[in-house]
């Protein structure tokens, strides 16, 4: 398991886009920009879906997602894999609702997606780009 570390959280709660990468059973990818997301514990990170299309298609025939976040300015960055689950009802679900709403009246999330890591690589410029960091 990869453990999302504290300074991992604090860089994506700072971020202002994580970019969410699928793709379909065939392979074809698919990235699409988030404002709605965020971390939500040691190894999973949350997504609202409020506008996916292809995205919800991907991960209902391929659960693989890889999600990317970076800081504005110097670009340190993780990309953080793992599969993801679809869930329309619970707890996560409807905080996750509360949130968007607190923030944008609105918009009607339809789905909490979450992502369960099981892998994170520094996206950082430099020699260590694409290390395996968790």
């Amino acid at each position: 398991m990869a453990k999302i570390t504290s300074e991992m959280k604090q860089l994506a709660e700072k971020a202002k886009v994580f970019t969410v990468g699928t793709a379909t059973r065939n392979g074809e990818p698919n990235v699409i920009p988030m404002t709605f997301a965020k971390v939500l514990s040691d190894d999973e990170v949350l997504l609202m879906n409020n506008f996916m299309k292809k995205t919800i298609e991907n991960i209902a025939a391929n659960p693989r997602v890889a999600i990317s976040v970076w800081k504005q300015g110097d670009s340190e960055g993780y990309q953080f894999k793992g599969n993801a689950r679809i869930e329309t009802s619970g707890k996560v679900f409807d905080d996750g609702v509360n949130w968007v709403r607190t923030a944008s009246p609105t918009l009607n999330p339809k789905a909490a997606i979450i992502v369960k890591v099981d892998s994170i690589y520094s996206i950082t410029p430099g020699p260590d780009s694409g290390k395996k960091v968790g």
